[in-house]
């Protein structure tokens, strides 16, 4: 199993300059790979004979290095972990698994990561440990969780809130499998239900968060473009953006932890959220006010996280069942009739053919479930002129 943990650092003021210098030398490695394969791929290869890629561009990151001093002084290990990332995004750009990659900025993604055999963790006190670094020293972090396993990868990256270590270990032993599954309805009113009947909703601080959130907006809004009291506007509401995203994650981390040690299989919707939360700017027959609601649906649908929870169950529990989600809040996980009249409300379902009367949410959780143990389903609509089908194949993930 890998696991990662993440912690704020705390460096001194010398740490900090050198953070900002590995940052900016790994930056000017990655625009440099990527300029070389974008313009000069071609030139390379009529010269040399070879194809650019992370094999043949570390071989002229060592020549680089025996040339530039403040190249050299950055550990090579960072520099070729940049290289290796570039070969990714291009092997992930081939694959169609994403775009191809662009250029760096200063200041937006600053970031460096070191491997695991050159990284060491202590603990000093209850409070603070420390991670040793090649060419940094020992460097204090707020010792929050134990660290466990052996230790693989530290990437430091800057954050609206502060630089921080994201540690990734390798831990003996495979995931248990205590046999018992469950259903999971991912939602806007309710985040998480189970078919068991748990649920699981945001913490009101995501809320208040947002509150502030859109007044460090507005005092944006009304700064000066270019002046300095916008740039700290700026700063400081994407502070707030930062620690928004913080609390969502623990609490995601703290509901899929809690799922995944009480059931070893979990079965969910394919929800497809790139297209589910799309703008309905543009299209014809959505005039203002549809594409607000859909704005506000939206959000809603992008503040609880369903994709940083469907990755967190990939990897916490045992095995993942994803299931066609057709239909499966207009079934009645009772007699299997399909209605969108039973649907009364969001929390409300009351089927109109046995007259079941449960939690919408849950009812939709049992559906999941039952489509998650039966190869394929098929279910006849009662308000439909003909019947139709909802395939339910099952695929692991």
């Amino acid at each position: 199993m890998y696991r990662g943990y993440t912690f704020r650092l705390h460096p001194t003021a010398e740490q900090g300059v050198l953070f900002e210098q590995f940052a900016g030398v790994c930056r000017l490695v990655w625009n440099l790979a990527l300029e070389q394969r974008r313009e000069h791929w071609r030139r390379y290869q009529a010269s040399t004979g070879d194809n650019l890629n992370f094999v043949t561009q570390s071989r002229e990151l060592t020549k680089l290095r025996a040339e530039v001093d403040f190249v050299r002084a950055v550990p090579q290990a960072c520099e070729q972990r940049t290289l290796k990332n570039l070969e990714s995004a291009y092997q992930r750009a081939f694959k169609g698994l994403g775009g191809y990659p662009d250029y760096k900025r200063k200041g937006v993604g600053d970031a460096f990561s070191f491997d695991g055999r050159d990284v060491a963790v202590e603990r000093i006190n209850r409070r603070w440990g420390r991670v040793k670094m090649p060419k940094i020293g020992w460097v204090k972090f707020r010792y929050s969780r134990q660290v466990a396993g052996r230790i693989t990868e530290a990437a430091i990256t800057m954050s609206p809130l502060g630089w921080q270590v994201s540690i990734g270990c390798a831990i003996d032993g495979d995931v248990p499998d205590n046999g018992l599954a469950v259903g999971i309805d991912r939602g806007v009113a309710v985040p998480l239900m189970l078919s068991d009947g748990t649920s699981y909703s945001l913490p009101s601080s995501i809320a208040d968060l947002e509150r502030r959130y859109r007044k460090a907006q507005r005092v944006i809004a009304r700064r000066k473009k270019g002046s300095k009291r916008r740039a700290r506007a700026i700063k400081r509401a994407a502070a707030i953006k930062a620690k928004q995203a913080r609390v969502r994650k623990h609490w995601a981390h703290c509901a899929t932890t809690d799922i995944t040690r009480r059931y070893s299989t979990v079965v969910i919707e394919r929800l497809r959220t790139k297209s589910m939360t799309a703008s309905a700017r543009g299209t014809v027959d959505a005039p203002g006010r549809n594409v607000a609601a859909k704005t506000g649906l939206n959000r809603a649908i992008l503040n609880v996280g369903w994709g940083q929870i469907e990755t967190m169950l990939a990897y916490k529990a045992s095995r993942v069942i994803k299931i066609d989600p057709a239909y499966t809040s207009q079934t009645c996980s009772a007699c299997g009739v399909v209605d969108k009249l039973s649907r009364k409300n969001q929390a409300v379902f009351e089927c109109t053919g046995c007259g079941h009367s449960e939690n919408a949410d849950r009812n939709a959780a049992k559906n999941i479930f039952s489509r998650g143990n039966t190869s394929v389903l098929d279910v006849e609509g009662k308000q439909s002129s003909a019947p139709f089908e909802a395939s339910t194949i099952q695929v692991a993930a």
